[in-house]
């Protein structure tokens, strides 16, 4: 038995579905996934296949049509405080970074723990730390365009690690990235999980950026087509 099958379930997704436009569009259809603390999950499918929706519900962004999700023991279809589970559960990474351009690097980071528990005195020191957790140190009182794609997105990385979130959710990080970029963002991920223990949730419509995850789920049609890398490499 593999180390990852004995830890507990950290997300579990149980026949969701996800219509819109009065049952129109089915973007999830009876979806079934579970996902292990500490266990870094890379998403992929073609364009349309329910990814990003997965997503934007684990996040509590959305509610889903049917079914059930928690997530660290939280019952997201009957979550009340959505922005304090946010805060205290998820950090979110998308393809476009979203950084405040006339805030600083440590600015991006530190206006994240706006609300949060930690001390206002403590905040900019960590700020700081986590800048430099991500190899940006130098660069703190650099505003983000000054800063390389690659960069910006270490950046949005840090402001998703402020309030010390046990989950990771990644929408396509590594999609307008450079080859160079994407080894450095991926690396950091990995350090994540190996460091931190993070649960990693990552989508990606990039073979090779799933490769470094401990599993792939590929998914088709709003439901898991193949679940596990040693079959999603199979010819």
């Amino acid at each position: 038995m593999s180390e990852l099958a004995v830890r507990p379930s950290l997300i579990e997704v149980h026949d969701v579905e996800k219509v819109y436009d009065d049952g129109m569009i089915r973007a999830l259809d009876g979806m079934d996934l579970t996902v292990a603390s500490g266990e870094f999950v890379a998403i992929t499918g073609p364009s349309g296949c329910g990814k990003s929706t997965l997503l934007h519900l684990l996040a509590a962004l959305d509610r889903p049509t049917a079914g059930t999700i928690r997530v660290d023991g939280y019952d997201l279809n009957h979550l009340r405080r959505n922005n304090l589970f946010r805060r205290e559960e998820i950090g979110l990474v998308f393809q476009l970074h979203n950084l405040l351009p006339r805030l600083s690097v440590l600015g991006n980071v530190q206006i994240a723990m706006a609300g949060s528990r930690r001390p206002h005195t403590e905040r900019s020191a960590y700020a700081r730390r986590l800048i430099g957790d991500v190899d940006l140190g130098d660069l703190a009182d650099r505003r983000p365009p000054q800063l390389s794609g690659g960069e910006r997105q270490r950046v949005a990385i840090a402001r998703a690690l402020a309030n010390d979130p046990p989950i990771l959710l990644a929408d396509e990080p590594t999609g307008s990235l450079d080859s160079t970029s994407v080894e450095a963002v991926l690396g950091l991920f990995q350090r994540l999980r190996d460091e931190r223990g993070m649960t990693i949730v990552l989508v990606t419509h990039d073979n090779v950026v799933a490769g470094v995850a401990d599993r792939v789920v590929r998914m088709l049609d709003g439901k898991i087509a193949v679940d596990s890398v040693a079959d999603f490499h199979d010819p």
